[in-house]
């Protein structure tokens, strides 16, 4: 086992203007399961082939272990990568497609075999070993692709968005496979999707890039509780957080009739930077809806912001209604979670008000959180 350190690596392409992968500064600590998550082009699979050693490193280093890997070859690395795309050799049987880096390798027949059965056990596919890649299912072609990686026994597990070519229902079922087994195996795993709500529920840790740029690694927890700037609180949760541009007033701000309260520091902080507003970030589940104890600023009005119902998503438990709000002269949309014995009617409109200490407030000009 091992840890993995990108320091400062950077990938920029022949003729591109910017850096796909801009000075990347992530420790990994050993048996960690790092997720690297972001939209499209955000340097994530770069990142990742970067440490496959399929990508140059044009600055910086990256070590795994005490050993820098910056500019040697896949092969000496010791990793192993799961594509998403599965990768299989269409005429060989599982059982040769999970042993066929160590034949290449010269490992005996014996010893192949010994692994080829241990990582069919722990993979459930002990009966489909004699069979073609054709005669399987998605997610057991991508069981057998990860059984290949376990079989070399690598330092490090490397796997691109291995989830992507599976049905909805296949997905979550194979990502607590999959993490569960890292959690057994206990080898220092470092994963790239796209999906958000993949990194929460897999990752010890998550890191969201934008534009080759790190912009925040922490604790799913962390990460969801307390996101770095703008772009880290719309990325990651589902439905996403609301934010809304709102004036700053004396004690908090202004959010339609109400005053909700903000630290004197972000204040301080927001007034240093010359802003007259700031951007309010507020989950689904963290909106009252009033008359609760909210501080009416107009006594014959309730209090909060009146959200139009436009889209009710009934979830059973509970339900997200999906609205729109006039705040500061405009029109946004808001989403609302809400009990699922009571859900709204399209048309209806609601009074939210954001839920005391459960607000984000960043800076419109720069991004950057202010809130504590």
């Amino acid at each position: 086992m091992a840890t993995v350190t990108f320091d400062k690596a950077t990938r920029t392409y022949p003729g591109a203007e910017r850096a796909a992968v801009d000075k990347l500064e992530i420790a990994i600590e050993d048996g960690e399961f790092l997720v690297l998550v972001g939209p499209s082009g955000c340097g994530k699979s770069t990142s990742l082939r970067m440490l496959a050693g399929l990508e140059d490193v044009n600055g910086g280093a990256i070590r795994i272990g005490d050993r820098d890997v910056t500019h040697l070859a896949p092969k000496d690395r010791d990793i192993a990568m799961v594509f998403q795309n599965y990768a299989l050799y269409p005429h060989m049987t599982v059982a040769d497609n999970m042993g066929f880096a160590l034949k290449i390798a010269g490992v005996a027949k014996t010893e192949i075999r010994t692994r080829v059965e241990e990582a069919a056990k722990i993979l459930d596919l002990t009966e489909y070993l004699g069979r073609k890649p054709k005669a399987l299912s998605g997610g057991q072609r991508q069981r057998v692709a990860m059984g290949r990686a376990i079989v070399r026994e690598p330092q490090v597990f490397l796997m691109d968005e291995p989830l992507s070519n599976l049905d909805a229902k296949l997905r979550v079922q194979t990502r607590t496979q999959i993490a569960g087994l890292q959690r057994r195996l206990g080898t220092t795993t470092v994963y790239v999707t796209h999906d958000q709500v993949e990194a929460m529920t897999m990752g010890d840790r998550v890191a969201v890039l934008k534009d080759g740029l790190l912009q925040q690694v922490d604790s799913p927890r962390n990460m969801y509780d307390r996101p770095a700037n703008l772009f880290v609180a719309g990325f990651i949760g589902s439905p996403a957080m609301n934010l809304v541009e709102v004036p700053l007033t004396d004690g908090g701000v202004q959010f339609g009739n109400s005053i909700v309260p903000v630290s004197r520091e972000a204040i301080a902080v927001a007034a240093d930077k010359g802003d007259r507003t700031v951007t309010v970030g507020v989950r689904p589940e963290h909106f009252d809806v009033a008359g609760g104890q909210a501080t009416s600023l107009a006594n014959d009005e309730p209090a909060g912001v009146a959200v139009t119902v436009n889209v009710v998503e009934e979830l059973g438990a509970d339900g997200y209604v999906y609205g729109t709000a006039e705040i500061g002269g405009e029109q946004k949309d808001i989403v609302v979670r809400v009990g699922g014995r009571q859900v709204p009617l399209k048309g209806d409109v609601l009074h939210v008000v954001p839920r005391p200490g459960e607000t984000h407030v960043f800076s419109t000009s720069s991004g950057e959180r202010l809130s504590d």
